[in-house]
């Protein structure tokens, strides 16, 4: 017994280490402690992390990759994939345009060429998935972390394991270790990594600092409101009275009035994520973490009163922002905020990025980053109860997490992924989390500041940050990150189905078509006839797993 139990913990040992979830040197010193010799353990450690000491900071014929291996400068120096082609389905946006500007530095430096094609989001799904499901002429795809399940629908998963690429030094370096746990759990299937380090979404409120500081306009607020002028708002109360106060007169002195909020709520775009991270607090808390189904049959919780408490009072924020966010795209509403007319803008990471860019923006150095405001109640849709909290505040990885996996069908599977670890690479990593128009969220310990990584401001600095900017934004991205009380990613099977009609009712509701009730429950029937024709029993064991049960 004692001989299978130790050999059933060096299979999880060399398992955890070949996926990255591990270093090497707790690998070697947890196997030496069940009895592999030093000589076997250099036989099984990955390359990649065995070249440790054989780290370069940089190469003449590597000059977009910092650190490299020696491996890596030799396998350079021989052009390894000359007169080979590499198909690869982007999004048509900032995400994909960040992997075509990174494909001619790659190029020069392998030889390669890469076919880049963009897909609009409202196709993107069934493009992937009629190629990888059909003639499989692509060698990659650019997915979205709620597509994930779809790719394991069979026995046979349709995307490549990477554990087996990444201890190949003559790859470029990139430490999956480096991963926020909340960031790679969106990247890896049953304990696996399939994706490769791209993008980290996860939504939260940002505000005018200076403006909320405003002596003027604080003394203005608490006349009207009877308390304080919060800076920030820690709660949906909070949010919505400084919403409203903010909303219709000219707070900015530019003799145009201005407005509370900036959403970006266009139908068959990523408006309905809005929705999901304003809706959490009123849903998830310390007695319930499931937002979407019942985890025993199955049974959609969307028409639950939270949600529709939380419904409501999406569509009020919508009336403290112009009438044309309901079509606005991410960069309108993002542009309305940047020129300096809106107070508070819940959403993702570009956000402070694009605030940067003087050439674009008003507000650099002006930026305040705080998590999502939390509710002093809220409803457990399993036991169907209201339940009250001092504050109840939740965080999330809403967004697409953009990043690339490789097809199994792709005949170009090495080539492929030495591109993708190339933009997964620590120094074009850090450039695309720092510079806007990326459209690339801040996924890895060495992209924040201590202690939680490595970063420092200088290196912030001289991507064309403000110092305070980057200071609040990465705190308070890091802190929504870790909040005790998250709301799970859906990543099932249908996932894109599911957000599909949920979004479209959404937006009947903010355009008046429909009251909140009954774009509620007509969610819930279509939920339900996707969970059947997707097989409720198998719908349900996938649904725990993403749970880690």
């Amino acid at each position: 017994m004692a001989y299978k139990s130790s050999e059933e913990e060096i299979n999880q040992l060399v398992t955890a280490f070949f996926q990255g979830q591990i270093t090497r040197r707790r690998f070697i010193r947890c196997a030496a402690r069940v009895g592999l010799s030093a000589a076997l353990l250099h036989r099984i450690a990955p390359a990649s992390f065995a070249a440790a000491d054989s780290f370069l900071e940089s190469s003449p014929v590597a000059s977009n990759e910092s650190p490299i291996t020696q491996e890596r400068v030799a396998y350079l120096q021989s052009k390894p994939y000359a007169n080979t082609t590499i198909n690869i389905m982007v999004l048509r946006s900032a995400v994909g345009d960040c992997v075509e500007y990174h494909a001619p530095r790659w190029e020069e430096e392998t030889g390669a060429h890469v076919n880049i094609t963009k897909v609009p989001i409202d196709t993107l799904h069934d493009e992937i998935f009629s190629d990888i499901d059909g003639p499989g002429q692509y060698d990659a795809y650019q997915t979205a972390a709620w597509f994930y399940g779809d790719f394991f629908t069979s026995e046979d998963p349709k995307i490549v394991e990477i554990a087996p690429l990444l201890k190949e030094a003559k790859f470029p370096y990139w430490d999956p270790d480096q991963f926020l746990p909340a960031m790679k759990r969106l990247y890896t299937w049953r304990g696996k990594l399939y994706g490769v380090l791209f993008d980290a979404d996860a939504q939260i409120l940002y505000y005018r600092k200076d403006v909320l500081g405003n002596l003027e306009f604080q003394d203005k607020f608490k006349g009207k409101m009877g308390y304080d002028l919060p800076n920030p708002p820690q709660s949906m109360k909070e949010m919505h009275d400084v919403a409203t106060f903010f909303t219709g007169w000219d707070w900015n002195g530019d003799g145009k009035d201005d407005w509370g909020i900036s959403l970006h709520a266009k139908v068959n775009e990523q408006g309905f994520f809005h929705f999901l991270t304003l809706a959490a607090p009123y849903v998830i808390s310390p007695n319930n973490k499931h937002f979407y189904f019942n985890p025993e049959d199955m049974k959609p919780l969307i028409n639950s009163e939270g949600h529709l408490r939380a419904l409501e009072d999406y569509r009020k924020f919508l009336t403290n922002g112009p009438k044309e966010q309901i079509g606005w795209t991410l960069n309108q509403g993002w542009n309305l905020f940047l020129a300096g007319h809106a107070v508070l803008e819940p959403t993702w990471g570009d956000l402070p990025t694009f605030a940067q860019d003087r050439a674009h923006s008003s507000v650099q150095g002006r930026i305040g980053s705080t998590t999502i405001p939390g509710t002093d109640a809220a409803f457990n849709p399993v036991t169907g109860h209201w339940e009250n909290y001092s504050l109840n505040r939740v965080g999330n990885t809403n967004g697409g997490s953009w990043h690339c996996v490789i097809s199994n069908k792709s005949k170009q599977k090495e080539a492929t992924y030495d591109f993708l670890a190339f933009m997964a690479n620590k120094k074009n990593a850090f450039f695309n989390s720092t510079n806007g128009w990326t459209g690339v969220q801040p996924a890895m310990k060495y992209e924040y500041f201590p202690p939680v990584g490595t970063a420092t401001i200088e290196a912030w600095e001289a991507q064309g940050w403000d110092k305070d900017d980057a200071i609040g934004y990465l705190g308070a991205y890091y802190s929504n990150l870790v909040l005790t009380e998250q709301e799970i990613y859906l990543r099932i099977p249908g996932a894109a189905e599911y957000w599909h009609e949920l979004d479209v009712r959404i937006s009947a509701v903010l355009s008046g078509e429909k009251d909140s009730k009954s774009a509620l429950d007509d969610i819930h029937q279509k939920w339900e006839q996707i969970t059947e024709r997707h097989g409720r029993e198998k719908q349900k064991k996938l649904y725990a797993e993403s749970f880690g049960e």
